[in-house]
């Protein structure tokens, strides 16, 4: 698996995906100069940037060394920027390692990786709030992302291929339909207070199959099928999954509703 080709994808085609579930939230939570925000799996920083472009201070934490080498590109430019490089900070690792000596708290957390898909990410989310929680100010706002309902997101028939390929593995990182309660069990076990939520479109458009392919496995939830088979079988089956969402123009669309939880720290 190249990593950075992979990484490449996500920034060049997936990623965007996601922006509307990115301004409904910074909407909501009238992000802007006042908000020191923290952003957990932050990949290769867009939604950073947009929050950055609003007038935040923004810090990303992510383990994905090839997203993060993006994600300078993208938010810490060689020339220029000048003052959205002095409000910015880019960390490979974990949240602890955000952590600013005598810098003001976070106001807001934000995880928008959409949880809910895969076995176990759930508990790896937990992980992450448990170390990035004490960072935040008191009620400060910690925002969850996840997928809605399958029936609601057209890209849960792609995803099935995922399941499929890799059931001989049956293992932590698989496939699996989204829940209605994921985001609130994982606030809960984080020991934070739900203050509202929401739900989003995002539609998955790309100029075609190959590129949705590509889009799709930057995700990393086709990861567990590609080990239990090959690359040349999921590419595929995915290309048969694609097929009914590919119009005369060779476009691929899949309409998807992704919800949000806002909760508090205590």
């Amino acid at each position: 698996m190249d990593l950075r080709a992979r990484a490449r994808d996500w920034s060049e085609i997936q990623e965007r995906m996601l922006v509307p579930l990115y301004e409904a939230v910074y909407e909501r939570l009238d992000v802007g100069p006042a908000t020191r925000l923290l952003g957990l799996g932050c990949g290769s920083g867009l939604a950073l940037l947009m929050a950055a472009a609003r007038g935040a201070a923004v810090t990303g934490v992510d383990a994905s060394h090839e997203r993060m080498t993006l994600a300078r590109e993208r938010l810490l430019p060689e020339a220029g920027g000048a003052d959205t490089r002095a409000h910015t900070r880019l960390i490979d690792g974990s949240p602890r390692d955000a952590e600013e000596p005598g810098a003001p708290a976070y106001t807001l957390v934000t995880a928008f990786e959409p949880i809910g898909c895969l076995a176990g990410d759930s508990e790896g989310l937990g992980g992450l709030l448990a170390e990035a929680t004490p960072l935040a100010e008191r009620g400060a706002a910690v925002v969850l992302a996840g997928w809605g309902p399958p029936e609601r997101c057209a890209t849960a028939s792609v995803l099935r291929v995922a399941t499929k390929l890799a059931e001989p593995l049956r293992n932590t990182g698989s496939w699996r339909p989204a829940l209605r309660d994921d985001l609130e069990d994982v606030a809960q076990r984080a020991g934070l207070r739900p203050d509202g939520s929401g739900r989003v479109a995002c539609p998955f458009g790309y100029a075609d199959v190959d590129s949705a392919r590509r889009g799709l496995k930057s995700t990393g939830l086709f990861d567990a099928a590609m080990t239990a088979t090959d690359q040349v079988q999921v590419d595929k089956e995915l290309t048969e999954a694609l097929h009914p969402h590919q119009r005369q123009d060779g476009t691929v669309w899949m309409p998807n509703v992704f919800r949000y939880l806002i909760a508090r720290t205590p």
